[in-house]
C-alpha cells in the first residue's frame, strides 16, 4: 500500500470562494435551517471547511434525519406519507421511505405552475449551428401531458418499459417525463450505438414502446439510421408501438406513429402516484466483458439524490442555465435532465463536442448563457493541447462553475481552466457512477479547490478508503467504499431474480459495504483523489498504482494524443507493464521521444511507474461512453480470445482491439 505524499505545509488552494459566495450558497442556508429544525451542527462562522466537515459527519451518522431534512428542504410532494425514512439499512436491500408515494415527473415540471416562470425556457436545444431554440416550461408541460395520455391509450401501465433510440434533443426529455408520469420505466441509447449494442440493452428489459429517429447530425454530416431502426423493430418482439421522430425529414415507416400527432393535444399531465422504490429508469454498465448490467433505479431514490446534488452541491436554482456535454447513452444525460427538478433551464446539445472546432462547447456556453458548464476531463485536456483560449475568445461571464467527469481531471487541467477560462472559477472535478446515477465526491460551493483533487465527499455518502483488510485509511490509497446506503443505489438489476449479479458487482469483496472499483485517497484535509479503476490496477512488487497517474504525466507531452497502460500477470509469475501510445499527427516514436516518455514518468511519479515497453498503437479503444478500455485489453494480452475478452457491441472501434490480440499472439509465438 502506498502512502500519498503529504506536504510539510498545507498547500495553497487554486481557488477559494469569497465570503459572499459562501453565505449565499444553498448548502450554507440548508445547514443553518437543518441546525434549527433537525439538530444538524450549525455553520462555524468564518470556517466553511469545518462547517462542511461537520455537516457531512452528521449526514452520514444521522442518515434518517439528513434525508428527511432533504425531503423537507426541497419540498418533496408525498401523495402518501412515509412510515419512516429508512426501514432497513442493510446493503444490499436498504428500504427507503416505505409507505410513501410520489412522482418524479411531477417534481420536474413544478416550475411550470409558477405564472412568472411558465413562459421562460425550461430547455434550450442547440445543434451544430450553435443557435439555441427554447422550449418553455408551459410548452414542456403541455407536451408531456399530451404524450402521457397517448402512452396510456397505447396501454402503457406502471412498470412497463419504454425505450428511446434518440439523441440529446427535447423529444427525449418529453418522452422520459411522459413515461415517468404514467409510471413506466424509461431506458435510452444514443443513435451512434449500433443495432447489436442497442439490442444487448433493450432486449433485456423488453420494452413495449420504442421512440426512434431517422438519423442525426454529427461532425457536419448526416447519419441515417433507418436500417438500424428496422432491425430494432424486428428484434424487439415486445414492442407494441414505434414512434417516429423525423430529424432528417424522412416520412414515418409503415406502422409507426408520428411524434407531432402524439404531442399535439392540450392536456394537463396526470401523474401516477407510485411507491418510493418504484422503478424510474434502467441504465446500463459499459458491458465490456459481457452483457451490460441493466441497472434499475427508483423514482424516489433518484428524486432525493438529484435534488441534493443539484441544489446543495451544484448550487443550482431557477436563475441557472445548466449545460453538460453528454448523450442519452450516458448517465450524465439523466442527471442533466434532473436540472428541471430545481427549476434550472437545461441546455441540450446534440452534436459533436468539437465541431466545427475544438472550442465548440465554450461557444455553446456563451450562446446559451450557461452558469454551470459540465464536460469531460478529456475535452478539457484536448482544449489545452489545441491551445484554445476560452476566456479570451468567448464571453463566459455567466459561468460560475466548470465541472468535469468521466475520468480524473489531471492537475494540468485544473491549471488550464484557471489560466485560460477565468482565475475566479469554481472548478469541480466529480466522480460517481452509472450505478448510482450520481456523485460520491466532488462539488462543494463553499470549499476551496486544490489542484488535482475533488473538493470533498458528498453529503449523505459515507465515503471511505479501505485497505485490503477492510480497514479505513486516510492519506493512503485504498478501495473506494460506500459504507452506508444511499437512496439512489440500484433497487436491483433487471433479469437478476435472486440478486446474485448485483451482490457480486458491489458486495462480494466486503460483504455489507459497497466496493465501487476505484482507487482513492481521502486526504486529512477532507479532499479526495481518484487514482483510476482498481480492477485494472497496476501492481509492481506488491505496490498498487493507479493508471490515471500515468496518463496525466504522459499526456502532457505534445506528441502523445492518448495512452493506455496495462499490468498483466504472466504465466511464469512475471509481470509485464506496457504503455501504449497513440501519437499526435506528425509525431514519431523515436529514441528521443521514448527517452522523454520514460524520464517524464520517472521524474513525475517514480521509477516503479516506468513501463517495461512503450508501444505505438493506431488508437486507444473506448467504451461507447468514452472511457478507456483497460480490463479487456489486459485479458487480450493474457491470451483470452477477443470474443471472450470483450463484448464487441460495447466498444467504439472493435478493430483497434485486434491490434492487442495480434500483439498477444505474436508474443506467445515469439
Amino acid at each position: 500500500m502506498t502512502t500519498a505524499p503529504q506536504p510539510a505545509t498545507q498547500p495553497e488552494p487554486l481557488w477559494r470562494p469569497g465570503e459572499d459566495r459562501v453565505a449565499r450558497a444553498q448548502v450554507t442556508r440548508f445547514q443553518t435551517w437543518a441546525a434549527e429544525q433537525h439538530g444538524a451542527p450549525a455553520p462555524v462562522p468564518g470556517d466553511p471547511a469545518e462547517s462542511y466537515a461537520a455537516l457531512h459527519r452528521w449526514s452520514v451518522d444521522e442518515l434518517e434525519r439528513f434525508w428527511q431534512a432533504i425531503a423537507q428542504w426541497c419540498d418533496v410532494r408525498f401523495a402518501s406519507p412515509y412510515e419512516r425514512v429508512l426501514a432497513e439499512r442493510g446493503m444490499p436491500g436498504a428500504t427507503w421511505f416505505p409507505g410513501a408515494t410520489l412522482n418524479y415527473a411531477e417534481h420536474a415540471l413544478r416550475a411550470a405552475e409558477d405564472p412568472d416562470r411558465a413562459h421562460q425556457p425550461a430547455l434550450l436545444h442547440v445543434d451544430e449551428t450553435h443557435e439555441p431554440t427554447p422550449v418553455t416550461w408551459a410548452e414542456l408541460r403541455r407536451q408531456v401531458g399530451s404524450l402521457a395520455a397517448e402512452l396510456r391509450r397505447l396501454g402503457v401501465r406502471p412498470g412497463d418499459r419504454v425505450s428511446g433510440y434518440l439523441p440529446n434533443i427535447p423529444h427525449a426529455v418529453v418522452a422520459l417525463l411522459a413515461t415517468a408520469a404514467v409510471g413506466g420505466v424509461w431506458t435510452s441509447c444514443a443513435p451512434d450505438f449500433g443495432a447489436r449494442s442497442v439490442l444487448d440493452r433493450f432486449q433485456q428489459v423488453e420494452p413495449v414502446v420504442l421512440f426512434t429517429v431517422d438519423g442525426y447530425h454529427y461532425g457536419g454530416k448526416r447519419h441515417e439510421r433507418a436500417d438500424v431502426v428496422t432491425e430494432l423493430r424486428a428484434e424487439l418482439p415486445t414492442v407494441r408501438a414505434v414512434v417516429h421522430i423525423p430529424l432528417l425529414g424522412t416520412a414515418a415507416p409503415e406502422g409507426a406513429l408520428d411524434w407531432d400527432t402524439l404531442v399535439s393535444a392540450d392536456v394537463e399531465p396526470v401523474f401516477e402516484q407510485l411507491p418510493f422504490d418504484h422503478p424510474l429508469w434502467v441504465l446500463y454498465s459499459s458491458g465490456t466483458t459481457g452483457l451490460p448490467k441493466a441497472i434499475v433505479q427508483s423514482q424516489g431514490g433518484i428524486l432525493l439524490e438529484h435534488l441534493k446534488q443539484l441544489a446543495l452541491h451544484c448550487d443550482l436554482g431557477p436563475q441557472d442555465r445548466f449545460f453538460w456535454y453528454t448523450s442519452t447513452g450516458w448517465m450524465m444525460w439523466n442527471f442533466l435532465v434532473s436540472g428541471l427538478l430545481v427549476g434550472a433551464t437545461v441546455v441540450l446539445y446534440d452534436g459533436s463536442p468539437g465541431h466545427p472546432d475544438t472550442g465548440a462547447q465554450w461557444r455553446i456556453a456563451e450562446r446559451t448563457g450557461a452558469t454551470l458548464f459540465g464536460t469531460s476531463a478529456a475535452y478539457v485536456m484536448a482544449c489545452r493541447k489545441a491551445e484554445v483560449h476560452p476566456g479570451r475568445d468567448f464571453d463566459l461571464s455567466r459561468v460560475k462553475c466548470v465541472a468535469t467527469t468521466g475520468s480524473p481531471l489531471p492537475p494540468d487541467g485544473f491549471r488550464w481552466i484557471h489560466d485560460e477560462v477565468a482565475e475566479d472559477m469554481w472548478i469541480a472535478s466529480v466522480s460517481g457512477g452509472t450505478d448510482v446515477c450520481s456523485c460520491f465526491a466532488g462539488a462543494v460551493p463553499t470549499l476551496p479547490v486544490h489542484i488535482g483533487e475533488l473538493q470533498a465527499p458528498c453529503l449523505g455518502t459515507d465515503l471511505q478508503a479501505w485497505d485490503a483488510h477492510g480497514k479505513p485509511v486516510v492519506d493512503e490509497v485504498g478501495e473506494l467504499i460506500v459504507a452506508a446506503p444511499m437512496p439512489s443505489m440500484p433497487i436491483r438489476f433487471w433479469n437478476d431474480p435472486d440478486g446474485t449479479r448485483y451482490r457480486e458487482s458491489y458486495f462480494e469483496m466486503f460483504p455489507g459495504a459497497w466496493r465501487h472499483g476505484d482507487w482513492i485517497t481521502l486526504t486529512s484535509r477532507g479532499s479526495v483523489v481518484i487514482h483510476g479503476r482498481s480492477d485494472s490496477t497496476l501492481n509492481r512488487q506488491g505496490v498498487r498504482m493507479g493508471s490515471a497517474d500515468i496518463y496525466e504525466a504522459v499526456e502532457r507531452l505534445p506528441e502523445i494524443r492518448e495512452s493506455l497502460v496495462i499490468g498483466a500477470e504472466q504465466p511464469d509469475g512475471g509481470y509485464w507493464m506496457p504503455l501504449f501510445v497513440h501519437l499526435a499527427p506528425g509525431a514519431t516514436l523515436d529514441d528521443e521521444l521514448l527517452t522523454r516518455i520514460k524520464r517524464t514518468i520517472r521524474e513525475q511519479l517514480s521509477p516503479r511507474h516506468v513501463p517495461d515497453e512503450v508501444i505505438e498503437v493506431p488508437g486507444i479503444p473506448h467504451t461507447l461512453t468514452g472511457k478507456r478500455i483497460e480490463v479487456p485489453v489486459k485479458r487480450l494480452l493474457q491470451g483470452t480470445p477477443l470474443e471472450k475478452a470483450v463484448n464487441p457491441g460495447s466498444v467504439d472501434n472493435i478493430d483497434l482491439l485486434r491490434f492487442y490480440e495480434d500483439l498477444a499472439r505474436t508474443r506467445a509465438t515469439g
